[in-house]
Formats: C-alpha cells, structure tokens, sequence
C-alpha cells in the first residue's frame, strides 16, 4: 500500500511539459469535496456565465499551475438505482467517469466505510482506463491509530474489487495538510498540452452560490443585530433525487450554516428548532421559485472557530 505524505513528496522537475486535463471528485453527501474544490482552487470562486450544452461537464474549479492546468468537475450524484431513470443517471455518471482524466475519491477519515462507499468503489471498479486516487478527507478529526485503520480499510477496499489505488492521501481541507501534495500527485495524471481555460478563470455553477445566499438571507433575517456577519452557508451537494416520476423531480440539497461561536448556535437553530425549520421553508421556497423545480431542503448547523478572523476558514467558506 502506498500512502503518500509531504515528506514523500516527488521533487519538481525543470523544464517537464505543461499538462492539463479534467479531474472529478465523487463520494457520499458530506464526504468534503467542495470544501477540497474550494482549498485547491484556493479562493473564492468566481461565477461565470454558464452556457446550456456547451460543455458536458459542469466546471466547479479551475487550478492554475505553472506545470499545469487542473480543471475539477461536477458529476451527478450516484446512488443505488431502484428505476430505469436512477439507472439513466448512473449511466450519465459513468460516462463522465470515463472522460474525465483521474477520478478521486472522497471517504471522510472519521465515518467507517459503509455501503454507500462500497457501491460507488464497486462501480469505479468497472472503470478500467481512469486512474483513480482514494482522497482520505478529514484527517483534522481523527487521531493518527483512527486514520491508519482508515488508510488499511481503503487500501483492501481496492484490492476486495480487484484494482488499484494510483494513490492514497489523507487530507485536511479545512487544516490546509496535504492539499499542495494532493494536487501535485494529480498532474502526472493529466494529459500533456496547452492550457484550457484562460488564465484567472475560476469557474464555478452560479446556481450553488445563489442557492447558498439565498439560505443565508434566510438565516439572517431577524437575528442580523445579533448576528450580522457570523453566518457563512456552503451548500454541500444538489442531486436530482433519482426515483422519482419524470413529471415529479425533486431536487436534494444539503447545505450547511457555519456560524463562529457554540453560543450562536441556539440563535440560529431556536426554542425546539423552531428557527431553523422556518428558516428551511422560508429559503426553499424562494430556492423553488429560482430553479422552477421542487426542492428538499437538508440544513445542518455548524460551528468554524472565528472563521471571519481566519485565511483557511474564509477560503473554505468561499471567500
């Protein structure tokens, strides 16, 4: 098993050619990936205007190298199909797999593989040409016996499916650990060529970032005097829930509010939850108003220690 740590690092050699080419990153609601995006990308990421059909994929960050270009995108979520539809886009799923250059593969360090991990590493299986890298998330949770069991874990994940990890890393997005390495073990796996995009395009769904204000207008309202600026909201994952009739869609959302202090947290969530629920309706309804589809609004609240005050956790936070 080869784990890959800062000191293992590769030295940077002169004068290798300029690559560039497509990475997408997949794993359960809640396994870090737009937090990854958002370090890689290392800050804010612009909305651009998005063109229907002009690309297949869904452009979520765009890394700007000196060696390269590493462009992140978006796939469906992909889930157990119980219809044809769910199969659909599963199938959908697969073929982006299939384009893109190197998958990576996000399994949190402080939740035990499950079944849903098990279902998406047995469909990776079937993958054959795309390399793929198993991105342990989360390392900042755990202590170091709990993510040696985890790197174990992953590692005969792979082997139980028959293939191999091009890589392991462990991760801390939010700790900034390892995710220069992360994308210096992602390049090699990038075709050689020009750059795709130009130079200071970080693109990103505007639907994401207005979705996510839209939840912290909602958040605010009422407690601004108390609250003004300690709300931040990052939406986690949009996925079409997938068993559903064709002229019944509905749309899961899973968003989290991030306020600086435990105290906040009853203001945000109220006596019983009655806030937060009020919240959850107040902002889904205008959320359904700006997609035209009904929506299923996940909403957790979370604590990020004095975020405003803190490089790392504003640029997890999108700023």
């Amino acid at each position: 098993m080869s784990v890959r740590t800062q000191s293992s690092e590769p030295p940077e050699s002169s004068g290798a050619p300029h690559r560039a080419g497509f990475a997408c990153f997949v794993g359960r609601p809640n396994a870090g990936k737009s937090t990854l995006t958002n370090a890689l990308v290392g800050q804010k990421v612009a909305i651009t205007a998005n063109q229907p059909q002009t690309t297949r994929h869904t452009v979520r960050g765009i890394v700007h190298r000196a060696d390269a270009q590493l462009i992140l995108v978006d796939t469906p979520g992909l889930h157990k199909p119980r219809t044809l539809l769910g199969e659909r886009l599963n199938d959908i799923v697969r073929t982006t797999w299939a384009e893109v250059d190197v998958i990576g593969f996000c399994l949190p360090a402080n939740e035990k593989l499950g079944p849903g991990d098990r279902f998406i590493a047995k469909e990776l299986a079937s993958i054959k040409k795309t390399p793929k890298i198993a991105i342990v998330t989360k390392t900042d949770l755990v202590d170091s016996k709990t993510l040696a069991e985890q790197l174990i874990a992953v590692d005969q994940l792979g082997k139980e499916l028959g293939f191999e990890w091009a890589e392991i890393v462990p991760v801390s997005a939010v700790a900034d650990q390892q995710v220069d390495l992360l994308a210096n073990l992602l390049v090699p796996l990038l075709p050689e060529g020009p750059a795709l995009y130009p130079e200071g395009d970080l693109t990103d769904e505007p639907e994401q970032v207005m979705v996510a204000e839209l939840i912290r207008e909602a958040a605010l309202e009422g407690v601004r005097d108390e609250l003004p600026h300690s709300i931040a909201v990052v939406v986690e994952e949009m996925l079409p829930r997938e068993d559903r009739p064709a002229d019944k869609p509905l749309l899961d959302i899973h968003a989290f509010v991030y306020i600086e202090r435990p105290s906040q947290k009853g203001i945000i969530i109220g006596p019983k939850g009655k806030r937060l629920k009020e919240v959850g309706i107040k902002s889904r309804k205008q959320i359904e108003a700006l997609l035209g589809t009904p929506v299923f609004l996940d909403l957790h609240v979370k604590v990020a220690k004095d975020w405003q005050r803190d490089p790392r956790q504003l640029r997890k936070l999108g700023f």
